[in-house]
């Protein structure tokens, strides 16, 4: 596949460590992984953070074309708190770089000549206008490319009104179980089961899918009309953080190879546990590993 990736990129500081992530660029680097072409669009302070981030894409395979150098502002950063289980806790820290992405017309023109098959957007960006802006002028460049919205709420960086019109605009949408309960909440709609929320919002907002992950429980799929409930996979969590991101990268990786809801949602339950259990939001990890994992 072919996939566009908008969004921030960060250091997550974990005392005493610095881990390279931020959603999207996780969900990037996991997904080029897998061995698809994937064009990450974002910026970058001028500054040793920021080289360091162009030196690690390099590294990765990822080009930073799209990537912006931004000397206004600092590289983006996280501090991240473990808490019970390895479970993160952030503060975030903005406006960063990647508040402020920016195309050129003739790298817009570039981008959207390119055969995209799917374009990956998430919240916390999207708080930011000159990045919202950018966002909508790639989506109206690219109508046929299918839409990831990976919900991932941050305390202070959404807004009801803007998951509604991301929701709108997604083809396939991933959110974990507070998630559920924090949209249910603030759109004031009721539900007896993850099936029935997930049936009745894919039903108004048109969604050809929508993958609900629930930590060591495993996952809900819903995919067309096949609702799916996978098992996760104990392990010993290092931290938790990018683990989300693994899981949809994963996800969008067997929804492109055509895979059945079941295979999908024990695929992505394998690399996100695996993810979860080192340290780093983008681990070294291979397919023999994922197979070895057991119930």
């Amino acid at each position: 596949m072919n996939v566009i990736s908008i969004g921030e990129v960060l250091w997550d500081v974990v005392a005493p460590n610095e881990h390279l992530g931020g959603a999207p660029f996780n969900f990037a680097a996991h997904l080029k992984r897998l061995g698809h072409e994937v064009w990450f669009v974002s910026a970058v302070g001028n500054d040793p953070r920021g080289a360091r981030i162009v030196e690690r894409m390099a590294a990765m395979g990822l080009a930073s074309r799209y990537v912006r150098r931004n000397a206004q502002y600092a590289t983006g950063s996280v501090t991240v708190t473990l808490k019970a289980a390895g479970q993160p806790e952030f503060v975030i820290h903005r406006p960063a770089a990647y508040d402020f992405p920016e195309l050129s017309p003739a790298m817009l023109r570039e981008l959207s000549s390119q055969s995209v098959n799917w374009i990956y957007f998430g919240t916390l960006l999207q708080m930011s206008s000159p990045a919202h802006e950018l966002t909508s002028r790639i989506l109206g460049a690219l109508p046929k490319a299918r839409r990831f919205y990976d919900v991932n709420l941050r305390v202070g960086c959404w807004t009801p009104a803007l998951v509604r019109e991301l929701m709108e605009q997604a083809t396939v949408v991933k959110l974990n179980e507070d998630e559920v309960e924090a949209i249910a909440g603030a759109f004031g709609t009721k539900h007896d089961s993850l099936e029935q929320f997930c049936r009745s919002y894919a039903r108004q907002f048109r969604w050809e899918g929508v993958c609900v992950t629930r930590g060591v429980a495993g996952c809900a799929l819903l995919l067309g009309n096949e609702y799916v409930e996978a098992e996760g996979y104990r392990v010993t969590v290092a931290d938790a953080v990018g683990a989300g991101d693994a899981f949809a990268a994963t996800f969008l990786h067997g929804l492109g190879s055509g895979w059945p809801a079941v295979r999908i949602a024990d695929f992505a339950n394998r690399v996100g546990a695996l993810v979860a259990s080192r340290s780093g939001a983008i681990p070294d990890w291979n397919f023999e590993e994922v197979a070895q994992l057991q119930h």
